[in-house]
This record gives C-alpha cells, sequence and structure tokens, in this order.
C-alpha cells in the first residue's frame, strides 16, 4: 500500500509499517458495517477472515467449507461480490481449456480468492518480518501463497489482460495463471524457490504445445525457444515480451 512504502522507504522501521497495516485493515472491516447490507456483514467478515487459510494450501481453489462446516456457495455469493465490487479481494477463475476466448471457458465453480495487497496479506496472516526476511522451514506453504498474490496484483495492473488458471481434471497439474494477449493463451508458473522445476508446466506444454510458456521467480531473464523466464520484478513487461 502507499502509505506504508513512502513511511518505510523514509524510516525504515518494520514496526511502524506493521502498524499502519493493522489500522488500514481494521478500516476496511469497519467499513463492512458502514457500506454493506447489514445482513451480509456476517458473511463478508467470515469470508474475508478466511482467506488466508484458503490461499495456504497447496490447491488454492477456495472451498466455502473453509469457513464454515457445512458452507454452501449460495450463503456467500454475496458477500464475494461486494468484496470484489469494492476491490479488496481479487479473483482467479479457472478455465476448463486454453482456448480463445478465455472468458468463454470459465469454470463458474472454481476460482482462487486474493486479497488486494501482498502485505496486507502478510499482516492478516500474522507473519513476522523476521520470518518474512530470513525464512522459515515451516514458512514454505505460504511463501509460495504470497508470491502468488503478489504477482496477481502485478497481472491486476495490465490493462486488458484478465488472470485464470487451469487444472487437469485429475487435479494433479495446475497452471498457476493463464493470460491471454487476444492472440495465443500463454502459461504462467510462479515459483517462490530456488527450485524451478515446473511438472505442471511440462504437463501443460505436452497436451496443448502453447507458442510459449512463461516461469517467473526470483531468477535473472532468460528467453529459450519454448520458455521465457522473467524475473518477479519484471511481470509489468509481460505484454511487450509477448510481443
Amino acid at each position: 500500500m502507499p502509505e506504508v512504502v513512502l513511511r518505510f522507504s523514509r524510516n525504515r522501521d518494520f514496526n511502524e509499517a506493521r502498524e499502519i497495516q493493522e489500522r488500514i485493515l481494521a478500516s476496511y472491516e469497519q467499513d463492512f458495517s458502514k457500506h454493506a447490507p447489514h445482513e451480509v456483514v456476517p458473511r463478508i467478515r467470515m469470508l474475508w477472515d478466511s482467506i488466508p487459510s484458503q490461499l495456504a494450501k497447496e490447491n488454492k481453489k477456495f472451498l466455502y467449507g473453509l469457513i464454515k462446516t457445512g458452507a454452501r456457495a449460495r450463503e456467500y455469493e454475496l458477500a464475494l461480490l461486494w468484496l470484489t465490487d469494492c476491490g479488496l479481494a481479487h479473483e482467479a477463475r479457472r478455465v476448463t481449456a486454453p482456448k480463445l476466448p478465455l472468458k468463454s471457458y470459465e469454470d463458474p465453480r472454481a476460482f482462487k480468492l486474493f486479497l488486494i495487497d501482498v502485505g496486507l496479506l502478510s499482516c492478516k496472516a500474522g507473519l513476522s518480518q523476521s520470518v518474512l526476511l530470513d525464512g522459515n522451514e515451516l514458512f514454505t506453504e505460504f511463501k509460495g501463497a504470497l508470491t502468488e498474490q503478489y504477482v496477481l496484483q502485478q497481472l491486476k495492473t495490465i490493462k486488458g489482460l484478465t488472470p485464470y488458471y487451469w487444472t487437469n481434471d485429475s487435479g494433479n497439474a495446475e497452471i498457476d495463471f493463464l493470460v491471454s494477449d487476444g492472440r495465443g493463451v500463454v502459461p504462467l508458473e510462479v515459483k517462490a524457490a530456488v527450485n524451478l522445476q515446473a511438472k505442471s508446466l511440462k504437463t501443460f506444454r505436452d497436451k496443448f504445445n502453447p507458442a510459449i510458456s512463461v516461469r517467473t521467480a526470483m531468477t535473472d531473464y532468460k528467453k529459450e525457444a519454448w520458455l521465457l523466464n522473467l524475473p518477479l520484478y519484471a511481470i509489468h513487461t509481460l505484454p511487450r515480451e509477448l510481443e
């Protein structure tokens, strides 16, 4: 968030940054009661609070059962719509096939849900600065969630580009994001760790043979015949690269 970045750039104080993040989250949550229909507010809060645990799973598909036992989609449709329409949460919907236009192949039953900001996600999850900076053997799973959150944010800033994702029918292969420039469909694999093995990307390539695949991680830029390695900080250059 801009205020967090500005204050940290001036003072280099992690505690101050976290206090600002907590204040922003509290302000959003107060807005639920001020602006949302009264009868929907409890469900908005429960859905909102479940997002970190949803992203902590290896399979990040949103599950209503994690909000509370027995929860059903129809009970939370308005709550989800309110959060996404307000821009406090972002959806990435599953597509059944990487064909144009991607929107025509949406699976309305399957989506991933992200927060508005990666810093707010780490705050809401209660991660300390030491874990974020130094790492921890218990942090490996959620590190991937934070990295996906960051990439999703960057993709959402690119005009005319809507991020989707893909899984095969058996659920043992997933492409983190699918994007389209209107001429083709590009798989985008997100890596948080040094290990760059991408089994799902290979499965996808063998099945659909895309013209180019993209892998993003904390690595240097490298372009091969079929694979573009794009540093995480350069996601905004993706449209130019696809040209």
